[in-house]
């Protein structure tokens, strides 16, 4: 009689006990699932990395190969958006013509080949605006200008202009030549000679029909050659008649 008692209150003990063993036993998998999840997940699988994130994280799906695995980050990476809602953060893709972006529809920064207008990328810009390949986005350029930094800076002028000091112009000002090739106004440059040399001898030339006279010639360098536009040099050499002096009498 006793052995059968026994035997049910074993039975309804562990049937009492049962919830809590399986509470405990679902812990310890939860805790060594964790331990093995990346920095800031939540809960992972081997297979697909990251399921969920800790607060705060942006769960980010990155390929893998050909597969795709979940991530938890502070801040969602390049060509990405993050956004928050109570229930989980995740990261978003930019549209594909946008590098950067603030949201789906306000980009920030553009690929190559597009230019940032109002948080837009387009190809093109719009009546009035020059697209600036330096800053990737539709600026305001000085008047002439096909491609600057600044409202105020321009790089390259349209082909009927000429550069100068970051400005385009239809001629180029006092002081300066036009280069046809490189479409720029270059400095005048001016010519640069030397100091007139010495007298030379007297020498006699058969153009000099007096007896015993003669010319003798001095001459100067030229240091710097003038350019185009600029002034000619002055002549670089003189002439003048002059009197043979007598040679020795012979005996």
């Amino acid at each position: 009689m006793w052995i059968p008692l026994l035997i049910w209150t074993l039975h309804f003990m562990n049937f009492t006990k049962g919830p809590d063993n399986a509470k405990i036993l679902r812990f310890r998998r939860s805790s060594s699932v964790s331990r093995l999840c990346a920095t800031g997940c939540e809960t992972c699988s081997a297979l697909n990395g990251c399921l969920s994130c800790k607060p705060r994280l942006f769960f980010h799906l990155e390929l893998d190969g050909m597969k795709q695995r979940g991530t938890c980050l502070s801040s969602c990476p390049r060509g990405h958006y993050g956004t928050r809602s109570p229930r989980i953060n995740t990261c978003t893709r930019c549209k594909d013509d946008c590098a950067f972006c603030f949201s789906e529809n306000f980009c920030t920064r553009c690929h190559p080949g597009h230019f940032l207008f109002r948080g837009k990328c387009e190809s093109s810009c719009p009546n009035g605006l020059t697209p600036n390949t330096a800053l990737g986005e539709c600026t305001d350029c000085p008047v002439g200008c096909e491609v600057c930094v600044s409202k105020n800076v321009c790089v390259r002028c349209r082909a009927d202009l000429y550069f100068l000091h970051s400005q385009c112009h239809r001629a180029c000002p006092s002081g300066f030549e036009p280069d046809a090739q490189l479409k720029q106004c270059n400095p005048q440059v001016h010519c640069e000679v030397g100091e007139w040399t010495d007298w030379s001898a007297c020498i006699w030339k058969k153009t000099v029909r007096e007896y015993r006279r003669g010319e003798e010639t001095r001459t100067r360098q030229i240091l710097q050659t003038p350019s185009v536009s600029s002034d000619h040099c002055p002549h670089v050499s003189e002439f003048r008649k002059c009197v043979m002096k007598k040679g020795p009498r012979l005996p």
